[in-house]
């Protein structure tokens, strides 16, 4: 990783440089595989390294694991869940959009974008990349071994980290529930919109099979009028209309899926990212910390006891030789808690770079609803004089029934 110039603590991106940095697609591959078992492949194409390879869940399990092992201070996104006993299409294309989020996610993020990882699992066009994974990941230690500034993060923290860390954590956890919220409200937007589509798609076919029902109508019920055989006519007709409509409101809802849904959802899959980090902070190094901490005090106590009670040399040797290998388990392990804060420290800044895309995900609301509105309200002005044969009136102006509030309004 490149470090910037000045303090090194300090992100100097802004949201359009991270999105620049890659745009990956992932498409479900048709085909499916294997004699017994199937499995579902997946295409990822890389704008910034130029190619598409093939990959299956379990190269990104295996990425993912890599992931960890290389940056254990870091936002590493969490994959989707594996299903076990098969999968309907619904469960696949949630899978491919998550998977979709992650890497994107992972193919932007500083230190992860510059890490040979990243490009094996992008380029490598090869068989058994899991394997390739492995052998890249052997031997290369993770970033506290290989980070020039590891050992000095110390020397860059503000003297009250603590204090910050806790108000950074209570601040995203605040964020994920507002846009956990926001997301869920999005969802049901979208889903309403295709819900309508379906609903004016039914309704118009319904008043085409009205307007086609070739039931005989005695001519004493009709009074030897053709109003009936008219407004079937009209009704035949009107299908064209309702399934354009019914297209318009498809494709909003589909937008909204797209450009709302799925950005809410790549947001929180960074903020959950952030509280996963959180986490392993507080129950990996920091806790690690405490207890050859505690080990530590343990071992000087018995030292104590054995100077007190005259033991024998070798005994007392070994019993300092244990406690100079734990001075250095602690020194190691304080160095450790220093550069996770360190990066949790960068990783809430990478949080707020993103937080920008909350005018992306507005603005594309905003637009989907405008658009959405505007086309189908030309639908309907289009469709409303082909109306004016179903409510002719004396000199054939649209005059359409009035409801019982308006007929209560007339002068008797």
């Amino acid at each position: 990783m490149q470090m910037p110039q000045g303090n090194p603590l300090l992100l100097p991106y802004t949201l359009q440089e991270l999105l620049a940095r890659d745009s990956v697609q992932v498409e479900l591959i048709p085909e499916k595989k294997g004699l017994f078992l199937k499995h579902v492949e997946y295409e990822v194409s890389s704008q910034r390294f130029k190619i598409s390879v093939c990959r299956r869940y379990n190269d990104f399990v295996v990425f993912h694991e890599m992931l960890l092992h290389r940056f254990p201070y870091r936002m590493v996104p969490a994959l989707p869940p594996k299903r076990v006993l098969g999968a309907d299409r619904e469960f696949i294309e949630g899978r491919r959009r998550a998977l979709k989020r992650f890497i994107n996610l992972v193919a932007r993020h500083p230190p992860f974008s510059e890490d040979a990882t990243l490009r094996l699992f992008l380029s490598f066009n090869g068989p058994d990349v899991q394997n390739k994974l492995r052998e890249a990941a052997q031997g290369v230690g993770d970033e506290f071994l290989n980070c020039k500034v590891a050992t000095r993060a110390k020397d860059f923290l503000p003297p009250d980290i603590q204090t910050q860390f806790a108000m950074s954590r209570e601040l995203i956890r605040n964020l994920y529930n507002s846009f956990y919220k926001l997301r869920d409200r999005a969802e049901r937007i979208a889903s309403r919109a295709i819900d309508n589509a379906a609903d004016l798609l039914i309704f118009g076919k319904e008043l085409s099979a009205l307007g086609s029902d070739t039931t005989p109508l005695p001519s004493w019920a009709t009074l030897h009028l053709s109003t009936w055989a008219s407004l079937k006519q009209a009704l035949k007709g009107l299908s064209v209309e309702f399934a354009v409509l019914a297209d318009k409101a498809a494709q909003q809802g589909k937008q909204e899926e797209n450009d709302v849904v799925e950005k809410l959802n790549l947001f929180l899959d960074l903020l959950q990212a952030y509280k996963d980090l959180c986490e392993r902070h507080e129950k990996g190094v920091l806790h690690k910390h405490q207890r050859a901490l505690h080990k530590y005090g343990l071992m000087k106590r018995q030292m104590m006891t054995a100077t007190a009670q005259n033991c024998e040399p070798e005994s007392v040797e070994q019993l300092e030789s244990r406690i100079v290998e734990q001075e250095n388990v602690i020194q190691t392990m304080e160095l450790r808690n220093y550069f996770s804060l360190y990066c949790l420290h960068q990783e809430t800044q990478l949080v707020h770079v993103y937080l920008p895309l909350t005018s992306h995900i507005l603005g594309a609301f905003v637009n989907s609803q405008i658009q959405g509105h505007k086309e189908m309200s030309k639908v309907w002005n289009d469709l409303k004089p082909k109306l004016s044969c179903l409510f002719a009136g004396p000199h054939s102006v649209l005059t359409p029934p009035r409801s019982p509030a308006e007929d209560s309004l007339c002068p008797r």
